[in-house]
């Protein structure tokens, strides 16, 4: 651990710690992972826009695509589609 990053014990109450899931893979131990049916998605961004750890790369016109190096299976995308191009699946 960096010098300049603290340890969760060292937060006080009501503190948030900065730090970017990105700086350390987790997909690893997913159980699922999203798997997107292009042709049900109408690229609207809702799954890019509720993940939790911001996995989902987009570049406002094609679909999204995760990053699954770093998705923890949530399944939030899956609930908010509105399509139902997300399907979380098993790893």
């Amino acid at each position: 651990m960096s010098s300049s990053l603290v340890g969760w014990k060292d937060l006080p109450i009501g503190g948030v710690a900065f730090i970017s899931t990105k700086e350390y893979p987790t997909g690893e131990w997913a159980v699922f992972q999203p798997k997107i049916d292009e042709s049900k998605c109408i690229k609207c961004g809702l799954c890019w826009m509720y993940c939790p750890d911001s996995v989902y790369r987009w570049d406002g016109e094609s679909v999204p695509v995760p990053d699954l190096d770093h998705c923890k299976g949530c399944g939030i995308c899956e609930v908010e589609c509105p399509t139902k191009a997300i399907q979380m699946v098993r790893v």
